[in-house]
Formats: C-alpha cells, sequence, structure tokens
C-alpha cells in the first residue's frame, strides 16, 4: 500500500538525517561544553528513537486483517506513538534536569564557529524534513507521521533559539543558553503529553469528531426513505473508524428492499468519507399510519 510505503521511506530518512545531527551535536556539544547544544543532541537521540518507532509501528501497521486480528493492525500506529511520548518525556526530565543545574552553577562554555554552523546545518536539515512529512501527514492522517512532523518544525524553533544562544555569548551572554536548554526540555514534554494524549484516545476507542458524525448524518438524511436514526455508534480501527447505527425504514417494504436501501447507503458513506473503514447499518421497520 502506497501510504505504508511512504511513511516507510519517511522514517529511514529521519533516522539517517537524526543520527547525522546526533553525532555533529554531540561532539561540538561536549567540546565546547554549551548546555543548549548538549541538549539539542539528547533531543536528535529522542528523534532517533521517534523515527524507529515509526518505522516499526509502520510495518506492525501495514500487516492487513487476518483470523486473529479481524480488523487489522492498524492500532500499532498508536501503540508506538505511546511509546515514543513516554521516552520523549522521560529524556525531556533528563534535559531540564542539567540545564536547570547548569543555570544556578553559572556554567560557561567556550565560543566556536562550529557551534554556528551546526546550528544552521540542523535548521536546514529539520525544514526539510518537516516540509517532507507535513505533506505526508496531511495526506495520509497518520499519527505517526504527523508526532515527526511536528518534532522537525519543534526542532527547528529550538535550534534557532540555540544559534541566538550562540551568539549571544560574543558580548559574554552566559546564562542564555542555560535557559533555552530549560526551554528545549519543556518544549519536548509538552509535545510528547499532546502524542500521548492522542494515542491514549484512540486506543481507548474515542469517538469519531463531531465534525465527521455530521457528515454522516448528512448523507443519512439525503435519502428520504430513512424515517429515523438510532444507536449510532463509532470504534476506531488504525487510522479510520468502523461505525455502526440502525436506520428505520417504510415496515411495508421487503426484506430485500429495505436491505437494499441499507447496503447502498453503507457503499455511499464508504465512498464519500475517507475516514471510515467500515459501515455496519441494522434495519428496523418504520410504522407508517394508514390514512
Amino acid at each position: 500500500m502506497k501510504r505504508f510505503k511512504s511513511i516507510k521511506i519517511a522514517s529511514i530518512f529521519g533516522i539517517v538525517g537524526n543520527l547525522f545531527l546526533l553525532i555533529i551535536k554531540s561532539i561540538i556539544g561536549f567540546i565546547t561544553n554549551s548546555q543548549a547544544m548538549i541538549a539539542d543532541s539528547f533531543n536528535s537521540a529522542g528523534d532517533i528513537l521517534s523515527s524507529v518507532m515509526t518505522y516499526v509501528g509502520n510495518q506492525i501497521a501495514s500487516i492487513p486483517s487476518d483470523d486473529d486480528h479481524n480488523l487489522g493492525h492498524g492500532k500499532a500506529e498508536y501503540i508506538y506513538s505511546m511509546l515514543i511520548s513516554i521516552a520523549m518525556i522521560l529524556m525531556g526530565l533528563f534535559v531540564f534536569k542539567d540545564a536547570f543545574h547548569s543555570i544556578f552553577n553559572h556554567s560557561k562554555y567556550e565560543f566556536s564557529i562550529w557551534l554556528i554552523i551546526v546550528c544552521i546545518v540542523t535548521i536546514l536539515t529539520k525544514l526539510l524534513l518537516f516540509i517532507y512529512t507535513n505533506k505526508l501527514s496531511k495526506r495520509y492522517n497518520n499519527l505517526l507521521i504527523k508526532a515527526n512532523s511536528k518534532d522537525h518544525r519543534n526542532d527547528c524553533v529550538i535550534t534557532l533559539c540555540n544559534l541566538i544562544a550562540c551568539l549571544l555569548t560574543l558580548v559574554d551572554i552566559y546564562w542564555f543558553d542555560g535557559i533555552v536548554g530549560v526551554g528545549i526540555s519543556i518544549w519536548m514534554i509538552i509535545t510528547s503529553f499532546k502524542i500521548f494524549k492522542e494515542s491514549y484516545d484512540v486506543l481507548m476507542d474515542k469517538s469519531i469528531s463531531k465534525e465527521t458524525k455530521e457528515k454522516v448524518y448528512e448523507i443519512i438524511n439525503s435519502h428520504e426513505e430513512i424515517k429515523k436514526v438510532r444507536h449510532f455508534n463509532s470504534t476506531p480501527v488504525g487510522y479510520k473508524y468502523q461505525i455502526s447505527f440502525t436506520i428505520f425504514v417504510d415496515g411495508n417494504l421487503s426484506t430485500f428492499e429495505s436491505h437494499k436501501i441499507a447496503d447502498n447507503l453503507e457503499k455511499e458513506i464508504g465512498k464519500k468519507l475517507d475516514e471510515i473503514y467500515l459501515t455496519v447499518i441494522h434495519v428496523n421497520p418504520y410504522k407508517i399510519d394508514k390514512e
């Protein structure tokens, strides 16, 4: 499937790109003792983990349905997204502790032109990865790649702050470096909590959005032969939803005619709404008073 293949390629690009950034950030960060750059290198390590999780989760999610998993393996996307978020929260707390410590100990570092170069390379690399993954995220509505896309965007902003911290050392302002380190860690934690919540909502079978439900009802209400709708339910299946509801039609119709209405409605919903994986409709008779 093209969706899973595209996400697989994006995750590989993420692994390679972040591994490159981790190496150069770590070397320059520890040589210059820049807390902001060291924090940024830990962020890149987390990004590698995120890309690896994206790759593995995508591979499992791409497995078609079988006898043991009748609705497929789509929820693997959300399980691995949750694992990514937990790992990033822990890493963010670790970075916060070190950066906070450096502020109160008035840690200084040695300015180097390489700090500037690494920042610029990081911003350009992350900007390209963001543009690429953001496009895929909008096209395929995949939480794993959406999380990666947000992370790449955040990294551009974070590294820009890191660049400012480097330039401020030229006028003997060193405290901003620790502040940036703290800011990076807080950003990591907040972003991770958002991803965790999205994953949790799907795994706990959160209902479809109000907007999607309204679209389903618009399609149903366009059929005059459907007199009433009851018992609407939805269940997430990977990045899509399975919905079920009961329709009431003229009780004088034959069984074949009433079920034909339901069959056509199921096909129409599946065709018009990409968010819907499967529609299951139960048919009940509606008593029409004869004059």
